[in-house]
């Protein structure tokens, strides 16, 4: 059976191409599916409509590629689910046409949309690893910000230090934080103190 998908960016565009093509090709309009979404967006109802219903022996349908996959990697990684689910995956028009993953020549086109995708994935890595590496030699540290300055820590140190018995808890909420992440940093802030003292 061949359910169809189709989607366009704005509410201004029109489907009636995109439905012409799947009808061509042999979808019934009751098979398809559509969104009104930008291809980066999460939540497509339409798609995700599509995916349920598609069973083993089905083929998906789009016009164009980019209609499908926010990315590359997502675009790779739905189609290997429908591979492993039994469904085929074919493209109509555009860059993408030659992809028909019921087919031998489909197949390979798509693994090597695969092998681009692993590619970039690991180019982005590479990227961010280097950025890392070239920050932490001009002394600045990746991640995010603590939530609690050195500061304000010294000032937790300094009241518990005169009151054991302060109640934690109560610390933090006084300080806008969950109680784990005020006991994270004190936990920290001892270690490097106590690293310091040897050190030093």
């Amino acid at each position: 059976m061949l359910i169809g998908y189709m989607r366009v960016s704005t509410i201004d565009q029109t489907m009636d191409l995109q439905q012409d093509a799947l009808i061509s090709a042999g979808v019934a309009v009751l098979d398809i599916y559509s969104d009104k979404a930008s291809g980066k967006k999460n939540d497509r109802p339409g798609l995700d409509g599509c995916l349920r219903v598609l069973r083993t022996g089905d083929t998906l349908v789009v016009w164009k590629l980019d209609r499908l996959g926010r990315s590359l990697q997502h675009l790779v990684s739905t189609v290997q689910q429908l591979a492993d689910r039994g469904v085929g995956f074919k493209v109509l028009t555009g860059h993408g046409a030659d992809i028909y993953t019921t087919t031998a020549a489909g197949k390979l086109v798509f693994g090597i949309f695969a092998a681009l995708a692993e590619f970039e994935r690991e180019l982005i890595s590479e990227r961010t690893r280097a950025g890392l590496a070239a920050a932490r030699a001009r002394g600045r540290k990746g991640g995010r910000k603590p939530r609690l300055s050195e500061t304000t820590l010294a000032g937790v140190r300094a009241r518990l230090t005169a009151d054991p018995s302060l109640d934690k808890a109560a610390l933090a909420r006084e300080l806008g934080v969950h109680r784990g992440t005020l006991w994270r940093a004190l936990e920290r802030d001892r270690v490097s103190r106590e690293v310091g003292q040897v050190v030093g």
